[in-house]
């Protein structure tokens, strides 16, 4: 136990590893804050009753299970990636349909050929 506690201490002496552990222990707090918050529309009352009545089983509860309780609490975080994806198809599709968005696009495109000095047919990203 001894050996642990000095162990501790010397890792907790190290500037460097002190300050990735503090921010490591920041991001899981803001994730485990972000689990509670529950999304617009959604009644947490109702939703706590129905997964009372109802005993899941399968995929469903192992990703609840990953998520940390915040797929079953319908909470932000337990979206993942999937705001980003969808709002980046919405903004392909109005590159298409509105003719300011296309402008954009061409600056953009512009910008990073300036910076990068990459060819077009290596900018479609």
């Amino acid at each position: 136990m001894k050996k642990l506690i000095q162990t501790l201490k010397n890792i907790w002496g190290i500037e460097e590893l002190r300050s990735k552990i503090l921010y490591t222990l920041l991001l899981v707090g803001i994730y485990r804050i972000g689990a509670y918050i529950v999304l617009p529309g959604i009644n947490p009352v109702i939703l706590e009753q129905h997964s009372k009545n109802n005993a899941q089983t399968g995929i469903l509860d192992l990703i609840n299970t990953f998520a940390g309780g915040a797929f079953n609490m319908a909470s932000i975080f337990a979206l993942g990636i999937m705001p980003y994806i969808t709002a980046s198809i919405f903004m392909q599709l109005l590159t298409v349909l509105v003719p300011t968005f296309q402008k954009m696009q061409k600056k953009v495109k512009a910008v990073k050929r300036k910076l990068i000095n990459l060819p077009d047919t290596l900018l479609s990203w």
